[in-house]
């Protein structure tokens, strides 16, 4: 049994099970068994009732058991392209420290490949949410390429990557659900799945003649699927939902018998050329081959006209040539208005049957015709290039996926529907806040990652799965708010110390919030308006000392004499740093040493001296024998046209005129402002002289004259 290649076709009209075993370089048919269905059980390919058609796969299975004493568990089998999609997908791999060596290396490329064809499938319907209900049912390979150079084959090949491009095709869930359902029920488990167009074109166009480009038509009942051939490799897959069965049900309506007569009549008049039917009236006839043609020629001509658009369709033109098999192919008429409907010579549209399958040996007689083509195809495709099935859990529904050797809770959870982006717990919501003026977003927490259970134990997605294992899914916690003090925005604002006229500061940065001083620990809100005040300069230092005003008087003395402008530096205000003298504006750092050093208060009389401006003019004489030193002001000061006083102080900016006093002689008289007599004690006569001689109140003085004034 272990040689023994077990396949079925199960199709709209019947189901066919094979027996072939497998030699060296060859398959050798064994035997087959052909069963039709008791009633319409399946449509378009698809498993209408799973019951019915368990019932016949069962049949056949039993019969083939009987008849060689084996016991049948395992089976190959086909599912037909009704809604089919399909991807083509490249893979690489860097192969410099593992080479690919034999054939399971290859195997598992080609399946990363379809793997992410699968992948990109769900990706491209993850829009209306229908990824899930599509499963991988077959892919052939397009070509391998080594170092980016096309290469035949890839086993101990040396070179830095190898690629080998696929083309995947998918079916709907609910076709290969429906079918493991009635092998189930018929006590097979499904050794592998291939799709129809992949059997056939497998044993009829061989990898030397796929350079062509020819399409290969499967008519069965129910589909005709559709693969495309050209330039070395298959580069398309198709199918329309017409096939037999409307050729059937227009022999029905012409004829007006049931559909299981018109379907004898079918196959009588394909075989024999003629046949007699009964109708639902009770009259009987013989018609012809050409008069069926004749009479159902619209059906005929519909249904080569939908496989002609497909064709078109896929191919973007007609091909070289057409090959159809299957038992729907034989439909009277067919090759002629297809070749007609393509514009090609009629030889190069025919039936091709099993004689034409290469390395195929028979031991049993089987009709030469193609109906079995696809059930020869179905069982050396599914073992040549075969799709295997596991069955997991996930999240206490059962999931199957085909076996990628390395299948990960990844790819259970995708083939179950359930994406790990949206399982990820939602983002906190975030605060907007100013900071110093500027508009910043502070976020919120990470929603935390899914969490995932392989057999109880917490797993990650990349973790491997066997048949058989229960995962378990659940959504991660959702973010939170963000929790951020002022320390966390901006890191901890440091002090530091300057000393200022050789006293000691601590300086601090001051933090205020929505105009409110706050520590550096304050948790920050959202909306919150924070500014983080902080002294960098001599002037912001002076700020936040509250000695402003004194940084204020820092600058020139600056005075306007006569309309003449004039800068006093005795008078200005100094600001040093470190003893440099600097601007207001510079920079501090710790232990900056800072000087305020104030100017003198000045007065008229200092301002003039400093201005070189003469203030007085003095007489030295002698007065009863005793020296004296006379006085008297030679220039006058007006501010505001009012004059003042050599003792009045000036400020900074003001705007002063100088006049020299014109009557600045010295007379007798202005010795009185320098002595003091008691006039008390003068009782007599009063001698004034002026060096020895009398002398009066006007007389004028020069240098050293000597002044004497007696009373009795």
């Amino acid at each position: 049994m272990d040689n023994y290649i077990f396949a079925l076709d199960i199709g709209t009209r019947s189901v066919i099970g094979l027996l072939l075993e497998q030699t060296n370089k060859s398959y050798k048919l064994i035997d087959y068994v052909m069963q039709e269905h008791e009633e319409r059980s399946m449509l378009d390919g698809q498993i209408h009732d799973v019951v019915s058609v368990s019932k016949v796969i069962n049949e056949v299975k039993e019969k083939l058991e009987c008849k060689h004493q084996i016991m049948l568990s395992k089976v190959c089998v086909a599912a037909a392209g009704r809604a089919l999609k399909t991807k083509r997908t490249k893979i690489s791999k860097n192969i410099e420290q593992h080479p690919l060596i034999d054939k399971e290396d290859i195997l598992f490329l080609e399946l990363s490949a379809v793997q992410q064809a699968q992948h990109d499938l769900a990706h491209e319907e993850q829009g209306n949410n229908a990824s899930t209900h599509y499963y991988c049912v077959g892919y052939s390979v397009l070509q391998y390429r080594l170092d980016d150079d096309l290469i035949g084959s890839l086993i101990d090949q040396q070179g830095k990557e190898a690629e080998v491009e696929i083309i995947a095709t998918f079916l709907p869930k609910v076709v290969v659900e429906s079918l493991l359902a009635a092998l189930q029920r018929a006590n097979l488990e499904m050794e592998a799945l291939t799709l129809e167009p992949i059997a056939a074109i497998n044993v009829l166009i061989p990898e030397s003649m796929r350079r062509l480009n020819v399409a290969l038509v499967d008519i069965g009942a129910g589909t005709s699927d559709i693969a495309l051939t050209d330039a070395g490799s298959i580069t398309a897959y198709g199918m329309v939902s017409k096939a037999g069965d409307e050729i059937t049900e227009a022999i029905s309506d012409h004829f007006l018998l049931d559909f299981n007569e018109a379907e004898r009549v079918k196959k009588d008049i394909t075989a024999h050329q003629q046949a007699t039917l009964t109708d639902i009236l009770g009259f009987e006839q013989t018609i012809t081959f050409d008069e069926l043609a004749t009479a159902i020629e619209p059906a005929i001509d519909q249904l080569a006209s939908v496989i002609a658009e497909e064709i078109i369709t896929l191919n973007s033109r007609a091909p070289k040539a057409v090959m159809l098999v299957g038992g729907g192919s034989l439909t009277p008429n067919l090759t002629v208005k297809l070749a007609n409907k393509l514009k090609l010579p009629n030889n190069r549209v025919a039936t091709r049957g099993t004689d034409a399958i290469r390395d195929l040996e028979f031991e049993a007689e089987i009709p030469t015709g193609p109906a079995f083509i696809t059930p020869i195809g179905i069982a050396i495709a599914a073992k040549q290039n075969p799709v295997h099935y596991i069955s997991v859990t996930v999240n206490d529904r059962a999931v199957r996926l085909f076996d990628m050797k390395q299948l990960t809770v990844g790819d259970s959870l995708l083939a179950a529907g359930i994406y790990i982006d949206k399982l990820y717990g939602r983002p906190g919501m975030a605060y907007m806040i100013t900071f110093n003026n500027q508009n910043i977003t502070l976020p919120g927490t990470y929603g935390q990652p899914p969490k995932v259970w392989l057999n109880d134990e917490p797993i990650t997605v990349e973790q491997p799965i066997k048949h058989g294992d229960v995962l378990h899914v659940e959504k991660g916690e959702d973010g939170v708010e963000p929790v951020v003090t002022i320390a966390g925005l901006v890191g901890e604002v440091d002090s530091f110390t300057i000393f200022f006229n050789q006293e000691k500061y601590k300086i601090e940065p001051k933090i205020e919030v929505n105009g409110k001083s706050v520590q550096s620990d304050y948790q920050i809100q959202d909306n919150d308006n924070i500014h983080i005040i902080e002294t960098k300069t001599v002037q912001e230092f002076f700020s936040s000392i509250n000695k402003k005003d004194e940084l204020d008087q820092v600058g020139d003395f600056q005075i306007v004499v006569d309309n003449k402008k004039a800068t006093l530096e005795n008078f200005s205000t100094r600001l040093k740093v470190n003893g440099k003298k600097v601007d207001k504006n510079i920079s501090v750092r710790a232990n900056d040493k800072i000087e305020l050093i104030k100017g003198d208060q000045p007065t008229v009389q200092k301002i003039l001296s400093s201005l070189h401006i003469p203030t007085e003019k003095k007489l030295h004489v002698t007065y009863n024998g005793k020296p004296i030193t006379l006085t008297k002001q030679v220039t006058q000061v007006f501010l505001n046209n009012q004059e003042l006083q050599y003792t009045d102080t000036i400020q900074s900016g003001a705007k002063i005129t100088c006049k020299t006093v014109e009557d600045n002689e010295f007379i007798f008289q202005d010795i009185f402002r320098f002595i003091s007599i008691d006039l008390t004690k003068i009782k007599g006569n009063v001698t004034i002289q002026k060096n020895g001689e009398s002398a009066a109140f006007f007389d004028p003085l020069a240098e050293n004259d000597e002044i004497t004034i007696e009373h009795e």
